[in-house]
């Protein structure tokens, strides 16, 4: 008969929030205030006038779309983008009860809407570019009136609402959308392991059904005659590079053998100590490689193959 698999140690068991949640808040504090931080000056970027980008009366031709009211509300954006993920993640937790995962991940989905939303709303008020309804912004009673001598439009419509006709590059709604649930798709592929080469291609449509979510709001902005199609195209592509950089800070790529878990929650099982002595944050050794895919830890731990941990015991390493 072959001989019995060695047994693999994994250090401590699985912290939940009960006995390392604070802990682990307070390892993030500097993270927290940055994202206070990124609030206020998006609050700022808002409040503030943009660039009037000049209109004349031979560029109102594509400037005369109707106004329309939102088909997806700005309301609607951050239950789209932050509290839909935020509860996917949530029922995840009470699954599996890793508090580095759920705190990384709302920290990760938080940072990258707030930093997508800086972003956008900088170059919003950088360009100026005119929405596609500008004409009826501009005049809203149809009657329009141009300077004589450089043509250019003498709105005498409503302040706040030429301010905002004046917001059109890049797409809000498409940006914020784009960066809540590529993170979440980003997400969603590590702990499903759709890329473990298996070939369940039906894993594949479940990390693509929030990208596919995000792609009907953004068809909307265009639909709705508020953005132009470059407009939405920005903001997509701005929302999705922002949350895969936010994404793989805190996680492994999701075909990385060990991408269930984050990278914190590695060195909690190579050094399942270092929170309790380290309050706060500072670096940790890089585990020594060793053959056959084990590890062998700062303070001589030996791991056994990393797959057989993920199976066995429902965690995940990375090696750094």
């Amino acid at each position: 008969m072959p001989a019995p698999p060695a047994s693999i140690h994994l250090g401590a068991p699985t912290p939940h929030i009960t006995s390392h949640g604070s802990k682990v808040v307070r390892l993030h504090m500097y993270d927290w205030i940055v994202l206070i931080l990124l609030v206020a000056v998006d609050g700022i970027l808002n409040v503030i006038e943009p660039f009037h980008r000049f209109v004349g009366s031979d560029m109102m031709t594509d400037l005369r779309y109707p106004m329309k009211d939102n088909t997806v509300p700005f309301w609607a954006v951050p239950i789209i983008g932050i509290i839909g993920p935020i509860i996917i993640i949530t029922g995840i937790y009470f699954k599996r009860r890793n508090v580095y995962d759920f705190h990384h991940a709302i920290l990760g989905l938080l940072f990258s809407v707030l930093i997508t939303a800086v972003i956008t709303d900088a170059i919003k008020d950088g360009v100026g570019r005119p929405r596609p309804d500008f004409f009826w912004r501009c005049f809203p009673d149809g009657l329009p009136a141009y300077d004589t001598v450089t043509t250019g439009v003498l709105c005498h419509g409503e302040a706040s609402v030429i301010k905002e006709g004046h917001k059109s590059f890049p797409s809000g709604h498409t940006s914020w959308s784009f960066a809540g649930l590529g993170f979440l798709s980003w997400y969603v592929a590590g702990k499903i392991k759709a890329f473990d080469r298996r070939g369940h291609v039906a894993k594949l449509c479940i990390v693509l059904l929030p990208l596919i979510l995000a792609a009907l709001v953004a068809v909307s902005r265009v639909d709705d005659y508020w953005h132009h199609w470059q407009d939405v195209f920005a903001g997509g592509i701005l929302g999705l590079v922002v949350s895969s950089f936010c994404y793989l800070q805190f996680f492994p790529m999701p075909s990385d053998e060990n991408g269930l878990w984050p990278h914190a929650y590695a060195r909690h099982i190579l050094n399942p100590d270092q929170l309790e002595s380290n309050p706060t944050p500072t670096s940790v050794d890089r585990p020594n490689s060793l053959p056959s895919g084990s590890f062998r830890s700062s303070n001589g731990l030996e791991m056994g193959n990393a797959s057989q941990a993920l199976d066995s015991m429902e965690a995940g390493r990375r090696h750094q």
